[in-house]
């Protein structure tokens, strides 16, 4: 449902859905392994003092020790709130989906799964949506009205016409105004050619965590004879004779090449994924990825 046909009453009920889903997900399943996933993994600097006995020899700050003259060492305190920021592509090829919904749509149901876990946890949420330019930013802000606001305008934001997908712009951006560490949801078909270097600086300053959403009708041809398959990015539109299995088959091939590619490029930078399949319950998988997060964090 694009932005310029929907009417208000058919924004407020799509919204009220999704936040009727997720808010119950939340608080039966994942809002507690949220908190107990994230919880004090920020540590901010707090003030030198005197180096004691027993004292770590690395957290010495050889500056301060020197201009002193006796050593000093630097105090780190657990920071408990966490600011959660939402990247999530609205390029062209999110409005591709089946009958009950599209990627975009499914998009917001797992931007809102992170939203409302934060908000449970006193943790601010910010928005970002993309395409291959930013197309709205949202400062990071706490409460309900603010989870609605973002769960709206992934919804219906209306995407720059023929803008593609790249991520690039967008982290970019929160690299430059976020100045503390946090964690990014990064939500993308990811569609795009190859992994982006600004990806890999905001893995390196931030906790970046990737949601890949995939139509399983992306990964294989059907057998339906004569296709016409426009690109929804470019407008640009091609005849495929389905019917033909090598056709098929090589189309399977390049599918499967490139997302093997694409999850190598992502463990390389050892950035987590989540894979979100419309059709299948997505609750599993976010779950796991809470479980094994904690896991290494404990």
């Amino acid at each position: 449902m694009s932005s310029d046909s929907a009417t208000l009453t058919e924004i407020l009920n799509s919204v009220r859905r999704i936040e009727l889903i997720t808010r119950g997900i939340v608080r039966e399943s994942i809002g507690g392994e949220y908190q107990s996933t994230f919880k004090g993994q920020v540590i901010d600097f707090d003030d030198f003092r005197e180096y004691q006995p027993g004292d770590e020899v690395r957290s010495i700050d050889w500056n301060v020790t020197a201009r002193m003259n006796i050593p000093f060492i630097k105090k780190f305190v657990e920071e408990r709130e966490l600011t959660v920021f939402l990247a999530v592509d609205i390029s062209g090829s999110s409005i591709f989906g089946g009958v009950d919904r599209s990627k975009r749509e499914l998009a917001a149901e797992v931007a809102a799964l992170f939203a409302f876990s934060a908000s449970q946890n006193q943790d601010k949420v910010g928005l970002l949506l993309f395409t291959d330019r930013v197309e709205l930013y949202l400062p990071p802000r706490k409460g309900g009205t603010h989870n609605l606001r973002i769960i709206r305008e992934i919804l219906h934001h209306p995407a720059t016409a023929g803008a593609g997908s790249d991520p690039s712009t967008a982290m970019t951006t929160l690299v430059n105004n976020l100045r503390r560490r946090s964690l990014v949801v990064l939500i993308s078909d990811f569609l795009f050619d190859d992994v982006p270097n600004p990806l890999r600086t905001a893995s390196i300053k931030h906790d970046l965590v990737a949601v890949q959403i995939v139509d399983p009708r992306e990964e294989a041809l059907p057998d339906a004879g004569r296709l016409l398959l426009e690109d929804p990015e470019t407008g640009e539109q091609i005849v495929v004779n389905t019917a033909r299995k090598p056709v098929r088959d090589a189309y399977a091939k390049r599918r499967l090449e490139w997302q093997e590619a694409l999850d190598g490029s992502l463990r390389a930078l050892a950035i987590d994924k989540i894979l979100v399949r419309s059709g299948e319950n997505y609750l599993p998988g976010i779950q796991a990825f809470f479980k094994n997060r904690k896991a290494v964090v404990h």
